[in-house]
């Protein structure tokens, strides 16, 4: 579980959060409890959710989180630091709490995905791999969702190892493919590391070491007689490459293998080679696609009748090359005072998406009883109880006429606690558990959700409670300012 951690990436955080945490130290802030919210604001590819992913890789570098002597003597080096503040940060541990989603489960844009509440120095400092672990990770499983879902119920494998970002992306990215649906990944260490069923069986370069097609095709077949995909697009798909696997299959007695198709018109390739395979008798042979897929392509070549089997997706899945920015932020949303007073803090912005929800707040997610599906989620504040046996009315928080009252529902707290008092305190998942427990999650999504294009609004909504402290604190916002202003 935790191989994800090779290198210390203590100092893989914005400048920023040192020269703030040395501003802390020296005023006598250090100590300063305060809570901190991660959200995002909108869905990639205009979708109707995305899908929370890499809280495992958050765990394993807070667990991991110290200043080597190595880290101290290049901060020292910068010559902005008080030596004071140095010799603090030797013995630098995370000591605070956290609170977050587990990965797998559907997300809104505007909830809470991940608390911290911890000290100043400490809270602010984790903002930095927090956000791009999670960023990172929720966009690519989201993706990977779309793409699965296109699909309908055919295998998806990602393969876009050679087109990531980098090292970790190419591996992060195939346990965030897995999470969101996808079947297996060509990126061994994957598998390896995470557990993400290794996947693939030959390029075209194979096809050309030999001196003809049919010889590479039967060559592959007698090696492995019990995986066998052949790529059949190095010359010509129908004219050659699916008569010599045909002739390849019977002369091995291969009767359940598979072709791999990876360019040109997949659907009317695919269909053709379909028409031949049945023809040959090879009715258990499958076809798979490869080449620049993506969740719009492989929804109409499927709907234009292409005989496709499974689906390998590339560059676009890996990279979500649509949208390929997960705008996750991480805002200071409350302090404590010496008496453990919570003291709500608020953003404000001319921008109103900017504009943060204020305190310490819990996240409900509430199902109705009778079909068990999600209706709406619920900011709170947290000592706020919801009653669930009397109704509940709910409203929209930039439109507040709009109201629903819910009866007969069921209300569960979607962030669980994973540091108390900066030790784990969370039963980490496997990464099959967590994909299973995905694919439940969004069966309680109501299909209008799960549209591609103008998917139906799920509504996060604010209870009354923290709707009537924002606008408070909006007002004295605003009071203040004018009073400045004059």
């Amino acid at each position: 579980m935790n191989n994800f951690i090779h290198e210390n990436y203590t100092l893989l955080c914005d400048f920023y959060e040192l020269t703030m945490a040395n501003g802390y130290f020296k005023t006598g802030m250090a100590e300063q409890i305060s809570y901190f919210d991660m959200y995002y604001r909108e869905n990639p590819d205009k979708g109707g959710f995305a899908i929370m992913c890499g809280l495992e890789q958050v765990i394993d570098y807070i667990e991991n989180l110290h200043f080597s002597d190595d880290d101290i003597s290049f901060l020292r080096s910068k010559g902005v630091f008080d030596e004071d503040f140095l010799e603090y940060l030797k013995s630098f541990r995370f000591t605070g709490d956290i609170w977050a989603i587990p990965e797998g489960v559907p997300i809104f844009p505007g909830e809470p995905m991940l608390t911290v509440r911890a000290k100043a120095t400490e809270a602010q400092f984790i903002e930095t791999f927090i956000l791009l672990t999670i960023n990172h990770q929720s966009l690519i499983a989201t993706k990977a969702n779309r793409i699965v879902r296109a699909a309908e119920g055919r295998p998806v494998s990602e393969f876009g190892s050679r087109r990531a970002q980098g090292t970790h992306a190419a591996i992060l990215g195939a346990r965030a493919s897995y999470i969101g649906g996808c079947t297996g990944t060509a990126c061994t260490i994957a598998e390896k590391r995470y557990g993400v069923p290794a996947v693939g069986t030959m390029a075209h370069s194979w096809v050309q070491m030999f001196d003809d097609e049919y010889t590479s095709f039967k060559t592959y077949c007698d090696i492995y007689p019990e995986n066998t995909v052949l790529l059949v697009d190095t010359y010509n798909v129908l004219k050659s490459g699916v008569p010599n696997a045909i002739k390849a299959f019977k002369e091995s007695g291969i009767t359940h293998g598979g072709i791999r198709i990876d360019s040109g018109d997949i659907t009317y390739l695919s269909r053709r080679a379909r028409q031949m395979l049945d023809e040959a008798g090879l009715e258990n042979i499958k076809i798979s696609a490869s080449n620049s897929l993506d969740e719009y392509i492989i929804r109409d070549i499927l709907q234009q009748g292409a005989k496709i089997d499974f689906f390998g997706v590339g560059e676009r899945l890996v990279t979500s090359k649509s949208d390929p920015v997960f705008g996750g932020v991480y805002k200071l949303v409350a302090i404590e005072d010496s008496n453990g007073t919570v003291i709500p803090k608020i953003k404000v912005s001319e921008n109103t998406t900017k504009i943060t929800n204020p305190g310490f707040k819990k996240l409900l997610r509430i199902y109705e009883k009778e079909n068990g599906k999600a209706i709406a989620d619920l900011i709170c504040l947290h000592d706020e109880v919801i009653d669930e046996t009397k109704p509940l009315t709910i409203f929209d928080p930039e439109h507040t006429w709009k109201t629903k009252t819910l009866t007969n529902f069921r209300t569960e707290e979607l962030q669980k606690p994973i540091f108390i008092g900066g030790k784990c305190v969370y039963d980490r998942p496997s990464t099959n558990q967590i994909r299973d427990f995905c694919q439940e999650q969004i069966e309680l999504q109501w299909d209008e959700v799960k549209r591609f294009e103008y998917p139906h609004n799920y509504y996060v909504d604010l209870s009354q409670k923290l709707w009537d402290l924002k606008h408070e604190l909006l007002r004295e916002a605003s009071s203040r300012a004018a009073s400045s202003h004059h």
